[in-house]
């Protein structure tokens, strides 16, 4: 919340990475929202059910959030491509028009196709109480415990981890194939540093967030320990999210010195506020 906060403050923060980053620290702080309050109410409480209904809702925002993470780690990935392969080109091809397109689109595929997999849940029956050896309700687990057939499940899930995950996953080695390239024909060694930084941020949190996703559902599908997926996906879930906002202030000197500006700001009210409560004491005592 705070990059967003420092994104809005700063005009000359209003380009389309940074308008991508806030988009991603919103959806970052949604992707956490949906699992770790009911967790850790959870674990405070004893809790161990949770009505259908609401895990339903859980699971759909989970995987609402979850793929918003990867449209937008490809679309910034796209525009690190434009700025660094084509970079006289690259206020003319990303304008704003566009980028609120790219913004808008990726909301809409995603809601619909969270929504579709919700909805083919409902079409599944189950013998007994559904239990799952995990913290929040996944899809995958949901499926695995139906009595009924769930090839049609399966397939519609296949499909849409295809066309929302991988296609978007090749779509970002592409970019950073290209960005390589292009960052290698560079004569200077300042140079290549110059261009890369620009897009190491953004490389580490794909690293972080594909290697966890990949981890998670590897380890799924090789044990059947039920702490070690749980382990496994709570890296996925909430490690990850919460380094994202570490990475990209420790690394960027633009929000470094904006959250400075706003840390100063932020103390010199303080001052005021006190200085003018020791005025006003004073004021009575007198």
């Amino acid at each position: 919340m705070l990059i967003i906060l420092a994104i809005i403050s700063d005009s000359h923060l209003h380009t389309p990475m940074y308008f991508f980053l806030s988009n991603l620290s919103f959806i970052d702080t949604c992707f956490t929202s949906t699992t770790v309050p009911k967790m850790l109410l959870n674990i405070q409480k004893g809790i161990t059910t949770i009505a259908f209904e609401n895990c339903l809702i859980q699971m759909y925002f989970f995987i609402l959030f979850a793929q918003l993470d990867n449209s937008f780690l490809t679309v910034m990935a796209y525009d690190r491509f434009v700025a660094i392969c084509y970079p006289l080109y690259y206020t003319v091809i990303m304008n704003t028009r566009f980028c609120g397109l790219l913004l808008l689109t990726s909301w809409l595929l995603n809601v619909l196709f969270s929504l579709l997999e919700c909805i083919m849940v409902l079409r599944l029956s189950f013998c007994t109480e559904l239990e799952m050896p995990h913290f929040f309700c996944e899809l995958n687990q949901v499926i695995r415990r139906a009595c009924s057939d769930t090839f049609l499940n399966d397939l519609v899930m296949y499909f849409i981890v295809g066309l929302l995950d991988v296609i978007p996953f090749t779509g970002i080695l592409f970019s950073y194939y290209k960005i390589i390239s292009s960052i290698l024909r560079i004569s200077t060694t300042e140079g290549k540093y110059k261009a890369f930084s620009t897009c190491g941020s953004h490389l580490s949190v794909v690293t972080l967030f594909y290697g966890t996703g990949l981890g998670v559902y590897l380890s799924s599908a090789t044990t059947k320990n039920s702490r070690a997926n749980s382990i496994a996906s709570v890296m996925y879930t909430v490690v990850t999210p919460m380094l994202n906002p570490f990475i990209y202030s420790l690394k960027n000197k633009d929000i470094k010195q904006v959250l400075k500006k706003l840390r100063n700001i932020i103390y010199i009210k303080r001052y005021f506020q006190v200085y003018k409560s020791t005025q006003s004491s004073n004021t009575r005592r007198s």
